[in-house]
């Protein structure tokens, strides 16, 4: 049976631990080591979390790991779970003869490799698996240790996906990997596409045409690597027979979709994800007159650039060598359909998400509703440690699709004009500082119509109160469950709030 997403966020450490604790075999180390990361925003921030604590891992943990997976088709001690994927494969069913083949194989490929044959058998039956099997025996013990890793983490996006089914709304994290599809004109639900495209593109075009802010010194990006995480659904009525009647002769198989994707990538001469998103969108409804809506969602993927010694004997950026960066990441999502000959963009969303900023004084939250249920004490100068997800709409499309000059937001901006007013701001609760956010943004660009804040409370909890010859303190993190907050916010709350502050400013000289 599945479980809810929220519901997992929401369990004690033991419960959480025993719910996922097997997904990586024989090993609940893992989902110990996560559960400090809670609440995840999706199984494939779950997921990440839990591939980053295998990588921080000790080499004899790694290796411990990958031992730990039983042989396919041997007769040795197996998780439920992996006696049920290999009965899946065809694996506990096999001749004599073949028992005797697999057997061999797996000896000969423990006694060269020092660890199991792993592969994640979904999709698989027993002679593409021998066949990989012998394949990979002629490899280096390199080239197999890479490729265990990527089947354990398949192995382990199987067995999430199984078990855990997302929520709509999700109000932290990397946040939002699914896109919200909508009932098509026959009322009735209906789409399938392609999760997970992961898109590695160097030297695209510069995004340079970006109006400089007074909280944010980003000017532009030079694209070296524009990487992206791209999911794309798509519908149309005439996929209604291949879910009725099992006929697939209008469908486009996703490994298409995927390849699609990919290969355009190259002839992508723009400078947003939102552009490469529509670029790829056109293609989709140009090629295959059965769909009728793409709805695609790219992360992007974010790689910072490294200072190495110039010319001078100063620091300049590499433009060569780039770090992969694990901390927030701008998306984007776009709508589009056919419209009469042409085809229109219908919805767009615009994102920074898992931004995680803590502020170590200058917090307050205090003068709530006290009854016979509150034991939180009021506090008027706290660390306040937020998880934030930002969007935003334009108030024309044609500002995200084909920026003019200067009308772009780049989530770098937006990013850092929530973190200049958290520092400005003495804020009496985190409803009131994103509130502040919203108005910083939207005075800053008129072009945008909305601002979205998903917002999640992760302060430290206090464990000195003191220190002998310091301001400092002692925390650690806090017990679940997590407040959270959900706001939206438009330029007519920024003309509201700038005529409450004119009418203030007159009653003072009234006064």
């Amino acid at each position: 049976m599945k479980i809810r997403l929220n519901a997992l966020n929401n369990m004690e450490k033991h419960a959480f631990v025993e719910t996922i604790g097997w997904v990586f075999e024989h090993s609940p180390w893992i989902a110990e080591t996560v559960y400090a990361a809670c609440p995840f925003s999706s199984v494939k921030h779950l997921h990440d979390a839990m591939l980053e604590a295998v990588r921080s891992a000790s080499p004899k943990e790694r290796l411990a790991l990958l031992r730990a997976h039983p042989d396919l088709a041997g007769k040795l001690s197996m998780s439920e779970t992996s006696v049920k994927e290999q009965q899946r494969a065809g694996l506990t069913g096999l001749t004599e003869a073949e028992y005797a083949e697999f057997s061999s194989c797996n000896e000969a490929y423990v006694g060269k490799f020092g660890f199991p044959f792993i592969m994640a058998v979904r999709g698989h039956n027993k002679h593409s698996i021998l066949a990989a099997m012998q394949a990979r025996l002629k490899g280096t013990t390199e080239e197999e240790y890479e490729i265990a890793w990527r089947e354990v983490s398949k192995i382990a996006l199987f067995r999430l996906n199984d078990r855990i089914e997302e929520d709509t709304v999700s109000c932290s994290g990397k946040g939002n990997a699914n896109m919200m599809i909508k009932p098509n004109e026959t009322g009735r639900t209906m789409y399938y596409g392609k999760g997970d495209v992961l898109v590695y593109r160097t030297f695209a075009k510069p995004l340079q045409a970006v109006r400089r802010i007074p909280e944010s010194g980003f000017i532009g990006s030079d694209n070296v690597i524009f990487a992206l995480n791209v999911n794309i659904a798509v519908q149309g009525d005439a996929f209604l027979p291949s879910f009725t009647e099992g006929d697939n002769s209008l469908v486009v198989a996703t490994d298409s979709m995927k390849n699609l994707i990919l290969r355009h990538a190259a002839d992508y001469d723009g400078c947003t994800v939102e552009g490469f998103l529509l670029h790829i969108s056109r293609i989709f409804l140009s090629k295959y007159p059965q769909m009728t809506t793409i709805r695609m969602r790219a992360d992007r993927i974010p790689f910072e650039t490294l200072p190495v010694p110039g010319p001078q004997g100063d620091l300049i950026e590499s433009g060569l060598v780039y770090r992969r960066s694990h901390n927030d990441h701008s998306s984007a999502a776009l709508t589009v359909e056919r419209s009469g000959e042409g085809i229109a963009v219908t919805g767009h969303q615009c994102s920074v998400s898992d931004l995680q900023l803590i502020k170590v004084k200058g917090s307050s939250f205090a003068g709530f509703v006290r009854d016979e249920y509150t034991t939180l004490p009021e506090s008027h100068d706290r660390p306040l440690f937020i998880w934030l997800n930002i969007g935003w709409k334009y108030g024309k499309v044609e500002d995200v699709i084909s920026p003019g000059e200067e009308s772009y937001v780049a989530s770098e901006q937006i990013r850092d004009i929530a973190h200049t007013v958290f520092h400005e701001q003495n804020s009496p609760s985190i409803q009131h500082l994103i509130y502040h956010i919203g108005l910083r943004i939207l005075s800053r660009f008129p072009q945008l119509s909305e601002v979205r804040f998903e917002s999640n409370n992760r302060t430290w909890e206090t464990v000195v109160e003191e220190i002998s010859g310091s301001e400092g303190r002692v925390y650690t993190e806090p017990r679940p469950p997590y407040g959270f907050q959900g706001f939206t916010m438009t330029q007519a709350d920024l003309t509201e709030a700038h005529a409450g502050t004119a009418a203030g400013e007159q009653k003072g000289v009234t006064a």
